[in-house]
């Protein structure tokens, strides 16, 4: 009889091991709290600081790559970069902001029209749906003026928490989170940072991994190294410096 092969491992799952309880207490005289910490999260809070670190090296200035002149053409770069290169919303956006040059264009645009406009983009449908919807609440609930605040943004049609993260980092100056793309998404897999695939849960784990200071150069880091170091597909990874830190990451390439 032949022996029943083991089901194979999901990348997460590589190098995941048991979870130890570590008990952390409270300094504070006269309280009895204490915080309870796996050792595998600690040991994630350790290599997340270190990767990080070797990024600043590599990567010591970043920045986002789509071009925008002002907020509101930032918010509908980062919504057509949605499955799509920064390198294509650029080009469409060129031509794109040279002809809806005011908040009220984007308001009294013709749909089909719009959507030819951004058909290479991808998804462009539901992008010009999005956009469009978008300049209107601009308009009339926020006059006319892109929001400061996630709970305020969250509710502009098309945006999730990737596009307000982005937008409020590079508007404002505002950090309340971590933009997850793929690949932040991909890198995190790799690296043991996280058991999920969700973004949003992916985020909450860096949030909780990194301290607040580093959470918004931190994505554009991992974007550069995803595009110049480490692509999703097999490569040389003797050239790349963070396989050393934590060298399972070196046998996943795609999640």
């Amino acid at each position: 009889m032949k022996k029943k092969e083991k089901p194979k491992k999901r990348p997460h799952e590589i190098h995941k091991k048991p979870t130890v309880k570590l008990r952390l207490h409270t300094s504070s005289p006269g309280k009895k709290e204490s915080t309870v910490v796996s050792e595998l999260e600690v040991e994630r809070k350790a290599r997340i600081i270190t990767l990080n670190a070797t990024l600043k090296k590599i990567f010591p200035e970043v920045k986002m790559a789509l071009r925008y002149n002002n907020n509101w053409e930032l918010l509908v770069a980062v919504v057509l970069s949605a499955q799509c290169t920064d390198k294509k919303v650029n080009e469409v956006t060129e031509k794109l902001f040279k002809k809806y040059k005011t908040l009220d264009e984007y308001v009294s645009a013709e749909t089909k029209e719009f959507e030819q406009d951004i058909r290479s983009t991808g998804f462009y449908k539901n992008k010009a749906k999005n956009i469009l919807a978008a300049a209107k609440m601009v308009k009339n609930t926020y006059n006319g003026t892109v929001p400061k605040t996630m709970e305020e943004m969250l509710s502009i049609p098309g945006v999730a928490r990737k596009t307000v993260n982005v937008v409020l980092g590079n508007a404002y100056g505002i950090v309340e989170g971590v933009a997850v793309d793929t690949h932040v998404k991909r890198f995190c897999v790799r690296f043991n940072l996280t058991d999920f695939k969700d973004p949003v849960k992916i985020e909450q784990d860096i949030m909780r991994l990194l301290p607040k200071k580093e959470w918004f150069l931190f994505t554009y880091r991992v974007i550069e190294y995803g595009r110049t170091i480490a692509p999703a597909r097999k490569y040389d990874t003797v050239k790349d410096p963070l396989i050393a830190i934590y060298p399972p990451a070196g046998n996943i390439f795609r999640v």
